[in-house]
């Protein structure tokens, strides 16, 4: 006799990747998620926000940068004389703060508090003396061009605002003409840097200022923008006003 065999065949439950849900509330969760995803992207984008919340004053000695800061904090007039310390203080703008810092001009002194404030600068106001800027043009752009390929300031396209201070003098140059002498100076000046880097045995990789192979424009280095703004934060006579409408309109756009 022969025995009968049964045979059972089992099939393979195939994986249902919707856990047997409906479309709903599939699209209900999957919005939820998103929801999520955003308001944790906004709160990372509002945190380094207000960690970059500074407004650093940089310029040569007498260029009128505590000047600028007294004006734009406290909108008076105050005796400066050359200091190796920062002044701080709060501008409430827009609902919001700005904390501005006037970095000394003396050059042993200014690298070291640059490099401490940058992390937080949302803005740099760089301060030019336009009736002494064709003498000092040198310096000057030193100074810009390290501002200007400081790998903490791209990196976070810093906004920069060059004020040709000083205009309520006649010999003071206008802000296309500073323009001009700073964009000239620093062509020439990374030409100097970039065959100095070339000749030194392992340099370390810097930021390089614009486009190399053209004339350098300020307009080459986005996401960095370079606007110019003239002022005057000095009242020569009583009826000479301090003007630096330009400065508060800037400081209020980066707020």
């Amino acid at each position: 006799m022969s025995a009968e065999t049964d045979i059972h065949v089992t099939k393979d439950k195939v994986f249902d990747p919707t856990f047997g849900l409906n479309s709903h509330m599939l699209g209900v969760i999957v919005a939820v998620i998103a929801v999520v995803i955003t308001i944790l992207l906004f709160v990372l984008w509002q945190r380094r926000q207000n960690a970059r919340r500074g407004v650093l004053i940089l310029g040569l000695c007498d260029a009128g940068k505590t000047l600028v800061f007294s004006r734009l904090l406290y909108n008076r007039h105050i005796l400066t004389h050359t200091s190796i310390r920062e002044n701080c203080g709060e501008l409430i703008v827009n609902s919001g703060y700005l904390r501005v810092i006037d970095i000394p001009g003396h050059e042993r002194v200014r690298f070291k508090f640059f490099d401490q404030y940058k992390s937080i600068a949302r803005g740099i106001i760089f301060v030019v003396d336009a009736t002494t800027i064709q003498k000092e043009i040198r310096d000057a752009a030193e100074l810009l061009y390290t501002i200007l390929t400081d790998a903490a300031i791209v990196s976070a396209a810093t906004r920069v605002l060059v004020l040709c201070n000083k205009q309520d003098q006649t010999l003071a140059k206008g802000s296309q003409v500073v323009k001009s002498l700073l964009e000239k100076e620093l062509n020439l000046l990374r030409s100097t840097k970039a065959s100095q880097l070339s000749s030194t045995e392992g340099s370390t990789a810097q930021v390089t200022l614009g486009t190399p192979d053209k004339e350098f424009q300020f307009a080459q280095l986005a996401p960095i923008s370079v606007e110019f703004a003239e002022g005057c934060a000095f009242n020569s006579t009583p009826e000479t006003q301090a003007e630096l409408k330009s400065v508060h309109k800037w400081v209020a756009s980066i707020a």
